[in-house]
């Protein structure tokens, strides 16, 4: 595989995950009780980028390692994923 694949996919499961781990630990500005003017009640009362970031990361780097090792050793590709739209070819 090559590099600008393997970057593909790799930025493809990090961004998913990404939306994953975001609400992972969030406390609202409601649940601290300190609600800062201008703002809603929903809104993190503190937001840690980078603990994000390294936890999607790791995560990321995961599940990159599983479907590497399925794909390399087990050989499974897209081809064996099941096919779920009928096929509406006349004749068959």
């Amino acid at each position: 595989m090559s590099f600008l694949s393997f970057f593909a996919v790799y930025f493809i499961i990090w961004w998913i995950t990404l939306f994953a781990v975001l609400p992972v630990g969030m406390r609202s500005q409601h649940d601290e009780g300190d609600v800062t003017l201008g703002t809603v009640e929903s809104a993190p009362a503190r937001f840690r980028i980078g603990r994000v970031l390294l936890l999607t990361t790791l995560i990321s780097a995961v599940v990159y390692g599983g479907w590497h090792a399925a794909s390399t050793y087990l050989g499974f590709s897209v081809a064996n994923l099941p096919r779920i739209v009928p096929d509406f070819v006349q004749g068959r």
